[in-house]
């Protein structure tokens, strides 16, 4: 179904949204849902609103785990239903002030001089969201630190952000953040940071702060090590929905940026996304949306397109939060749904030179969030043509792109905000985490577990509990070459020759293993060697 101009500017006037304290306007009219949609949808979303304000005022929203849900509270303390949750959150916000602003004046500072540079090394929703902010707020002229990140076990990529930091590693801090302190990655990170502080003849235990829950592995690390701080991190907040504490606004602030201007504009937008009249709730809205839009069951992917490089990676970040929040085999009442949405995207109008191509002409299994930023620059823009600016041309690309999609029965949303700024970031973040709450329930989803997360980690551990029993079995026969299915019946895992193979290719391309291959005439064939 296509509307014709005169039809669609009739639906813009009935479809777009604005919410002038957040600065932000949602347009719906180019979703091709019918006039009678939003009402026969009503009594669901309200129940999705009535299950919010449960979840607000305390309930297990979380019923497999036993948990609270409160990344609400973190932007308004005074709404948390304990007084100690309250408390701790001011708590914490004040020692983050107070830290940030000694690092700053040189009072904290590293072993060759006052910080300038700052090394967060987390995963997941520890890394996300605290990139896409640095990414979204900072100046390189202005920012008091320079941020890197680990955010993985890669060991090339953690070599190239050392090679990065150079010398000025005596002047950086380290911000380890795990909730449990045992998250294989950022544990490695860790290890691999340590070593490199030690290899200069540096104490990295006097270049680190702590991001952690209580008494965690991670903590205990610290405590012990005497790292300069410790920060909490509480089971009542899951990592894709933690920017907004410790985990994201300790570096941000270390940065240099406002974090009570993101915080603001996140209770901000909290307060009008508790309406219960759904055309004066924009993540109602856009839950809606998906709902329509996937059939109630995610059939189309998201694509966010921000028109913007400072947004470049707001889709990243959602990716997280949408498909880990979403994305389940099982719902509420244990049936299969096998539900969630697929998130990906960069920006415009780089990707108008990439894959808008297929959008418009391929496969129609997606939408599109448009995520359109009015204001250009802080300073006065060149004129590349008589009373034409490059953000103009920016402008002309995302209506362009917009329209040529509609053309060919494409649908869209479009986010309009005012400016790229700590408010704005903050409403994002925000409206973001609700929608996705409305949407769970609307789908009868627990959107704040991660069970296929944690299937992963023990898959991951098994294949390394594997590896040890290779290489003792490869020790033992040093001089004598043995193929992957002779490694699997020495080690009784017939099962898992396949995962042995894997293994020992991996061992014996990195020549510190100690490995040696001895090709085969097919692969499979190949055999190998302790040396």
């Amino acid at each position: 179904m296509k509307f014709s101009r005169e039809d669609l500017l009739v639906r813009f006037q009935n479809h777009y949204h604005e919410y002038p304290s957040l600065g932000l306007g949602i347009d719906l009219s180019r979703m091709n849902f019918p006039d009678d949609f939003l009402a026969a949808m009503e009594p669901r979303i309200q129940k999705s609103f009535e299950a919010m304000s449960e979840l607000e005022r305390g309930s297990k929203a979380n019923p497999d785990e036993g948990r609270m849900v409160g990344h609400y509270w973190l932007r308004n303390p005074a709404i948390a239903p304990i007084p100690e949750i309250s408390q701790s959150i001011t708590e914490t916000l004040r020692d983050i002030r107070s830290f940030t602003a000694k690092v700053h004046d040189g009072s904290i500072r590293g072993a060759n001089g006052p910080f300038e540079n700052l090394l967060v090394i987390g995963i997941g929703g520890s890394a996300l969201g605290p990139q896409f902010v640095s990414r979204a707020l900072g100046e390189p002229t202005k920012d008091r630190l320079s941020v890197h990140f680990f955010d993985n076990t890669d060991p090339d990529g953690m070599d190239y952000v050392l090679a990065r930091i150079g010398d000025g590693l005596g002047r950086t801090l380290c911000v380890v953040i795990s909730k449990s302190g045992g998250t294989q990655e950022t544990r490695n990170g860790m290890l691999e940071a340590k070593a490199a502080f030690e290899k200069r003849g540096l104490k990295f235990e006097s270049h680190a702060v702590a991001v952690t829950g209580e008494n965690s592995k991670l903590d205990q690390t610290a405590s012990s090590g005497g790292w300069l701080k410790r920060f909490p991190m509480w089971d009542w907040v899951g990592g894709r929905t933690s920017e907004l504490s410790a985990v994201g606004l300790l570096p941000a602030a270390l940065q240099g940026l406002d974090i009570d201007g993101m915080l603001a504009g996140a209770k901000a937008c909290d307060e009008i996304t508790r309406s219960k009249e759904t055309r004066m709730n924009p993540s109602g809205l856009l839950a809606l949306m998906w709902y329509y839009i996937g059939e109630g069951r995610g059939s189309k992917d998201m694509v966010i397109l921000p028109y913007k490089d400072r947004l470049e990676l707001f889709s990243k970040y959602l990716q997280q939060l949408i498909m880990e929040s979403l994305g389940k085999e099982l719902d509420l009442d244990g049936n299969v749904v096998n539900q969630g949405i697929a998130v990906y995207g960069n920006k415009g109008s780089t990707d108008q030179h990439a894959y808008v191509q297929q959008l418009r002409e391929g496969l129609n299994n997606f939408f599109v969030t448009f995520v359109e930023v009015l204001r250009d620059r802080a300073d006065e823009s060149l004129h590349v043509e008589p009373d034409v600016t490059s953000g103009d041309y920016l402008n002309g690309f995302f209506q362009g792109s917009r329209r040529a999609l509609y053309e060919n029965g494409r649908e869209s949303i479009t986010l309009t905000v005012t400016e790229v700024s700590p408010f704005s970031i903050g409403v994002l973040i925000a409206l973001y985490e609700r929608a996705v709450g409305f949407y769970a329930s609307l789908t009868n989803l627990n959107a704040y577990h991660q069970p296929g997360v944690e299937a992963g980690k023990k898959a991951a551990a098994s294949v390394i509990s594997l590896q040890t029993k290779v290489q003792e079995f490869l020790s033992r026969r040093s001089g004598n070459a043995s193929t992957a299915s002779e490694i699997s019946e020495g080690i009784g895992s017939k099962d898992e020759a396949e995962t042995i193979f894997k293994i020992c290719e991996h061992l014996a391309a990195n020549p510190d293993r100690g490995i040696r291959k001895i090709p085969g005439k097919v692969p499979f064939n190949a055999s190998y060697q302790w040396l």
